[in-house]
């Protein structure tokens, strides 16, 4: 019996300490936004299935909770949980979190009706456009100074939704939103004969990488953060990633 234990107590110091029985899971919070994330979707959104495939080929099981963004952030922050999925990178961020490799990418482009087609190359071009946009959306630090200057006519609406229902009717020209949400969004509440008015611009607005955050002031997520990216890795090695994110995407065409 007693080469058998020893074996056993050898196969188990093999195995990573989130695949050993009785292992706590990595309890992370989350928040709502279709395709990416949100509590319904399959796999909890397209990021959310990411970031727990990536945890699982490294032995972690992940525990998800959904609450209001600001609420994710402060059960991160507090290390009231272990962190939070998924957000922009900041230096402020960086001072409490343990900052992952980029998850996945975002891209603001400017959607437009296809009888109004529109051609830009820097902000200023937008001159003359009534420009939609959600209240407290960041769309990157060239559309926020010239919102600020008044360079660009800016009308803020509380949701994407309606502002996409105001582009349609004509009330403004042109609306920034992430590509991916915005193809969703459209699917998912607008007729096929809305979408056929849309198109979007090829250049992006501004574009960022989405990451995973873990609590700087929670033991162990030093270590925790490498081998998430470690898993990260080899799942984007392996094609999965980018073949997620195909599934979400819609074939809306592109147009100069």
């Amino acid at each position: 019996m007693r080469p058998l234990f020893l074996l056993c107590a050898l196969f188990l110091s093999t195995l990573s300490p989130g695949s050993a029985a009785g292992a706590d899971p990595v309890r992370l919070t989350n928040g709502e936004w279709p395709p990416y994330l949100g509590e319904k979707l399959p796999h909890h959104g397209v990021a959310s299935r990411i970031v727990s495939e990536a945890f699982a080929l490294e032995g972690i099981a992940v525990q998800w909770e959904f609450h209001p963004w600001a609420r994710s952030l402060q059960l991160a922050q507090s290390g009231k949980r272990d962190g939070s999925a998924v957000w922009l990178y900041s230096e402020e961020r960086e001072q409490q979190f343990h900052i992952s490799d980029p998850v996945v990418d975002s891209g603001y482009y400017l959607f437009y009706r296809r009888n109004y087609p529109l051609d830009w190359q820097a902000i200023d071009d937008l001159r003359g456009r009534r420009v939609g946009g959600t209240r407290s959306y960041d769309y990157g630090e060239a559309f926020q100074q010239a919102e600020a200057e008044g360079r660009i006519e800016v009308r803020r609406s509380t949701s994407d939704e309606l502002n996409f229902r105001q582009l349609l009717a004509g009330r403004i020209d042109l609306f920034p939103m992430d590509k991916v949400v915005g193809f969703d969004m459209l699917h998912q509440h607008f007729s096929a004969a809305e979408r056929a008015q849309l198109s979007f611009h090829p250049k992006p607005l501004s574009s960022a990488t989405l990451h995973l955050l873990l609590a700087r002031n929670v033991a162990g997520n030093d270590e925790l953060i490498a081998r998430f990216n470690r898993g990260l890795a080899q799942l984007r090695d392996s094609g999965k990633i980018s073949l997620y994110l195909l599934e979400i995407e819609n074939p809306l065409t592109q147009a100069p």
